[in-house]
């Protein structure tokens, strides 16, 4: 299967692709991809729309899996999902509003179906999934307390001081730390959709749907 990973960095982007493979039980093949210029969640929604036109109209790809962090934006809920429910701050709801948007907006291809699509959202941060396993207080449940009446249980920068050592990493260090983390979470993905139902959950539904 020919899937193309958008995400923050470079390293998330190496070990969403080990997760990936997991939920499918299967290796999938990387897809050019239009060159990103600016990283991070506001990279990401920039150049979405563009990845979105070039796998449909330059490539033969299968699927796009988009994974960013939640910061301290609003969680998806529920009735996020019912009509008229969608909440502008969450940034679920606004990755799924612009794929709607792009996609509907695309001529069909003589070949080609609709590209399919899986979001997930790394609450706080994709960190957080990276501890999973090995500190038991770092959940969406805890980080969704923090947010909803405070004090908060952690930070994104403990999160990485956790992970790297320093909340700083250069992209090598954090792409072995991202990697091997992956390659031990994916041992054991029922844990990892636990802690994180919600960001982690809704991704691999969506995976499995394909």
């Amino acid at each position: 299967m020919r899937v193309a990973v958008l995400s923050e960095s470079p390293a998330d982007e190496a070990a969403i692709r080990i997760l990936l493979d997991g939920i499918l039980g299967s290796h999938t093949q990387s897809v050019d991809m239009p060159q990103i210029r600016t990283r991070g969640v506001s990279g990401v929604f920039t150049i979405l729309p563009t990845v979105l036109k070039h796998l449909h109209y330059q490539t033969h790809a299968d699927a796009l899996v988009i994974v960013v962090d939640s910061d301290l934006t609003p969680v998806h809920k529920p009735e996020h999902e019912e009509s008229g429910g969608t909440d502008e701050r969450c940034r679920l709801c606004k990755i799924r509003h612009i794929v709607d948007s792009v996609l509907g907006e695309l001529r069909p291809v003589q070949g080609r179906s609709r590209i399919k699509i899986a979001v997930g959202i790394a609450v706080p941060a994709v960190e957080a999934w990276y501890q999973c396993g090995r500190d038991p207080h770092v959940t969406e449940a805890a980080w969704i307390a923090g947010l909803t009446s405070g004090p908060f249980p952690y930070t994104t920068r403990s999160l990485k001081e956790d992970v790297y050592e320093t909340p700083r990493p250069p992209l090598d260090l954090e792409t072995r730390r991202a990697t091997e983390e992956a390659q031990r979470l994916v041992q054991d993905l029922p844990l990892l959709e636990q802690c994180f139902p919600t960001g982690f959950g809704a991704l691999a539904r969506e995976v499995r749907n394909w």
